[in-house]
């Protein structure tokens, strides 16, 4: 089973920032970082990670659509 795009590079995505955020609690712990600056990053990425998984949602989608209609309009020619 092949795991799509939208899903995987989101999830690694995802482990990477939970790995940063935990190396970089302590610098925030020691007052290097403010809260908002520690939380707000987080936070930013995450929502950056969301928009990802849909686009690459719908990107997966059209592509499936497009190979689709060339199955069953075998006449029209693929434009790359």
């Amino acid at each position: 089973m092949k795991i799509p795009k939208s899903t995987l590079i989101p999830s690694l995505l995802l482990i990477y920032l939970a790995v940063m955020s935990y190396i970089g609690y302590g610098a925030y712990n020691r007052g290097e970082f403010s809260a908002t600056y520690y939380f707000g990053t987080i936070i930013a990425t995450i929502l950056v990670i969301i928009l990802l998984h849909f686009s690459l949602k719908r990107r997966e989608k059209l592509r499936r659509e497009r190979e689709n209609d060339l199955k069953n309009n075998p006449d029209k020619k693929d434009y790359k």
